[in-house]
């Protein structure tokens, strides 16, 4: 995180939002009309896709892709007109939703705006051809940050964004470019209005150390954190996909989280998801309820802002295309799941989640997570049953009957131990600080 990153974004819900696949007709206008129920949600911050028009030459699809970016400094005209996107800013400011777009500024389009204008600035392979450096993204071409001119220009769009009202940004690849560049632009766009969000979609462990392989600019997020305030949780999710597939342990992958805790800042944000744009739909993972309710909650509880992928609320399995119309299947909703998002925002809004120290505890039974924020003198404990497994686990805390903040029944822990259930538990405990010792929580 920067110098001057809030830590309340710990407490905070991004709503991520494709508005070519978030209704039918795929419009601000539309998106507008969700506004309501997204709030509702819990969320603090809208997050939209590129919202710019989409080159044309060698694009993926019928539509082509969002980040395939024609003209920065423009509004895809299928969304709307730029009035439209002003009203959407408007409209969600007046319900306290920040609205963050996507920045890509590791490539444009084949037929940019900017490549008719200053082919110079572009990456050129070995045969002088324009092209990118890696993977298949053989729609786009990407820019070279050797040329200052490109930066001065590139700081000049965001400025142009702030001042239309947008209120953070979304950095695609943000790991490929320089550092100093992210670190002068967050300065330069400081100097015109405070209190911007800056998110890098930093990358996996694997896709850095190729970059830096073949000569590429590759950031960790330890140098990632020093321009920005919030960086995507790819060094766990990766971890995360190799349990779900059977290849690493259990242990294995809460390990990874754990050690989050001693290699970041003490003050670090991540954020935390099961699922996003680039990833499968978490229902993919979690085909049965009780299981896709258990690791939501222990997203939610782990410490960072919290992402909902547009769509997450409904039953759709099958991951969504970035390059064809592709509405979101809204009569699939899934209420009780709404209603489990609504009720973990609202303990998300707690300041300990932000300020109190976190930590995953030893667990007397794997497959099973205890984790606790601990503040002044209060406690919060969640027990997450990730594997479905059944049973007791043992917890250091006095036998009582506690209120579970998810849906206020009773929990309670006799002879140190606590019976699993299907369902993830969230309670308070009070502290006695002077004895350094837990006392007994009020039903």
């Amino acid at each position: 995180m920067a110098i001057d990153t809030p830590i309340e974004l710990r407490n905070q819900i991004i709503y991520e939002v494709y508005v070519r696949n978030h209704s039918e007709n795929g419009t601000f206008n539309d998106v507008i009309a969700d506004l309501d129920r997204i709030k509702d949600l819990g969320t603090d911050i809208l997050w939209l896709m590129p919202i710019h028009p989409i080159g044309q030459k060698n694009k993926k699809g019928e539509l082509g892709c969002p980040y395939s970016i024609k003209d920065y400094k423009a509004i895809n005209p299928e969304y709307g007109t730029l009035d439209d996107f002003k009203n959407l800013i408007d409209q969600a400011h007046n319900l306290d939703m920040k609205v963050m777009i996507d920045v890509v500024y590791n490539h444009t389009s084949h037929d940019s705006k900017l490549f008719e204008d200053h082919p110079e600035w572009f990456y050129r392979r070995s045969d002088d051809q324009v092209g990118n450096k890696v993977g298949d993204w053989y729609d786009v071409i990407d820019l070279d940050y050797e040329n200052k001119e490109l930066w001065d220009y590139q700081i000049d769009v965001l400025k142009y964004w702030i001042e239309i009202g947008v209120d953070g940004f979304r950095c695609d690849v943000a790991p490929m470019l320089p550092l100093e560049f992210w670190k002068r632009a967050r300065k330069e766009v400081a100097q015109l209005r405070e209190g911007i969000i800056w998110l890098a979609e930093s990358i996996e462990p694997d896709f850095l150390k190729a970059l830096r392989k073949n000569g590429f600019v590759g950031l960790s997020d330890s140098e990632v954190y020093q321009a920005f305030d919030v960086s995507y949780d790819y060094d766990t999710f990766l971890y995360f996909k190799k349990y779900m597939e059977g290849k690493i342990s259990f242990g294995e992958y809460i390990d990874k989280v754990k050690a989050q805790e001693y290699i970041y800042p003490d003050n670090y944000v991540k954020m935390r998801f099961i699922e996003n744009h680039d990833q499968a739909r978490a229902r993919k993972w979690f085909r049965v309820e009780e299981y896709l309710v258990n690791w939501t909650a222990f997203y939610y509880f782990q410490q960072g802002l919290t992402l909902i992928h547009g769509g997450q609320e409904t039953e759709e399995d099958s991951t969504p295309s970035l390059f064809d119309h592709d509405p979101i299947e809204w009569d699939l909703l899934n209420e009780d799941y709404v209603d489990l998002l609504k009720t973990l925002g609202r303990i998300k809004e707690d300041k300990i989640f932000a300020e109190g120290y976190y930590e995953i505890l030893d667990s007397s039974k794997p497959g099973v997570v205890v984790a606790s924020y601990e503040q002044d003198n209060k406690l919060i404990l969640g027990v997450f049953n990730l594997e479905h497994k059944s049973g007791h686990i043992t917890l250091t805390i006095p036998d009582a009957k506690y209120k579970s903040l998810l849906d206020n029944k009773v929990v309670k822990v006799k002879d140190s131990k606590l019976k699993l259930g299907v369902k993830p538990i969230i309670f308070k405990v009070n502290v006695d600080k002077d004895d350094d010792k837990v006392m007994l929580g009020e039903l």
